[in-house]
Parts: structure tokens; sequence; C-alpha cells
């Protein structure tokens, strides 16, 4: 008596075969000098806030946007190369804006221990963190990261407001742009995040909300050489 399993086996193999279709033509978008006008909308369609800073403006631009919504408390990585640049900028205490304007200016908390040893501190006391996106990308205004050791992922996903800086220079079209560019093919880290915008998530009734699975709200800055 023939199995079940027999059965199957030979209708798979009397089965016709199939003509698997050609890959259809596909290029990736150029958006020339438009790419950083569409990288934009898409992030603010997201409602993510974007704003474009000269290279050597962003620690003083970034103090005042906090200070603004009353974060007192940001969490940064002091062993990269932004963390250094931003704790520099930083111990030159008050701004002139914030002294004209009454505001408090918000303190550095260094991202130096073991999470075990700053959980308190990570979930409960720090308003905003700063991070460094990898890349940018035009067509879907994503924020490329590939957190590390010094700049761990909890950073974009436990505080309630999430900072990005993005080079100018290093936004493209797309993602296939982006995978040739940095030769993903050749190593990618365990972790590779694309950020979009803030947290959101919606019910049964397609109700949308905000920060319910992390940052209520996303702020980039686009770094260039020279001012808007």
């Amino acid at each position: 008596m023939t199995s079940a399993r027999d059965r199957i086996l030979s209708r798979l193999k009397s089965a016709p075969r199939r003509t698997m279709p050609e890959r259809p033509d596909w290029a990736a978008p150029r958006y020339g000098e438009g790419r950083l006008t569409q990288f934009r909308a898409m992030l603010e369609a997201a409602h993510a806030q974007v704003t474009e800073v000269a290279r050597a403006e962003w620690p003083s631009l970034l103090r005042l946007i906090l200070a603004q919504k009353g974060v007192t408390r940001v969490l940064f990585a002091p062993a990269t190369e932004t963390g250094r640049q931003l704790a520099a900028a930083w111990a030159n205490g008050d701004a002139p804006q914030l002294v004209a304007s009454q505001l408090v200016a918000p303190q550095l908390v260094a991202y130096d221990r073991p999470m075990e040893e700053i959980k308190e501190v990570l979930v409960h006391e720090v308003q905003a963190a700063v991070t460094t996106a990898r890349s940018g990308i035009a067509q879907t205004g994503s924020l490329v990261l590939w957190p590390t050791a010094d700049e761990p992922r909890l950073m974009s996903l436990l505080p309630p407001i999430h900072v990005v800086l993005v080079d100018k220079a290093r936004i493209v079209d797309s993602l296939a742009d982006t995978m040739a560019a940095e030769a993903w093919s050749g190593g990618m880290p365990t972790n590779a995040v694309l950020v979009s915008g803030p947290s959101k998530t919606a019910d049964i009734e397609q109700t949308l909300a905000y920060g319910v699975h992390g940052p209520k709200e996303l702020i980039v800055l686009v770094i260039g050489d020279d001012a808007p």
C-alpha cells in the first residue's frame, strides 16, 4: 500500500514545471538636487522635526531646541566623535540665547556604564538621547543606524525624545544606493536599524498613537558645511 508521503511526493514530481517570470526592470529613484527636499518631506510627513544646521553650530542649536522643550537631562555617547563634540561645546555653560530667554540648559548624562548600572537613569530620568545616523535615505525619509558598544540601541529606544544627527553628504536616494555605497554585502552589524519617524502603533480601530513602544518625538539635525 502506498503511503500518504509517497503519494504527496509523487504528485509533486509529476506536476508540470513552471517557468519563473523574469525579474521586472527596476531602477532606484533619482532626486538630484531635490534629494534633501524629498528626505525632509518624508520625515516631516511621519511627524519628525527636521532642521538643517552648519557643522559648527549644531551643539548650540540642539541645546536651544531641547531647552525649549523643557528637557533637563540628555543621554549621549562620550566615546563617539559626536559625543566628544557635544560635551566640549556644552562645557562652556549657558548659551546667550538661553540666558536671554531664561531657559534652563539641559545637562548631559554619559552612557559609559553597563546597562544594569544605569537602568534607573535610562528609564526614569533621561528625557532625550543623541545618536548619529550612518546615512539617510531620501526615498523613504529613513535614517540608517548601526548601534555599537559605544552607542547602544537602547539610546534610540528608551528616551521620549530621540535626536539623530545625519551628515547632509551621506543622504542618498534609496536603500539600494545605501547598501551599494557602504558595501553591506561585505559585512553588516548584528543590528541595523532604519528609523523613519517617532515610534507609532495603531489599534484595531486604526487609531494611530505615538510613543507607545519608543520615542514620542524624533528630531533630525541635517549637518552641512554651511548654514542653510
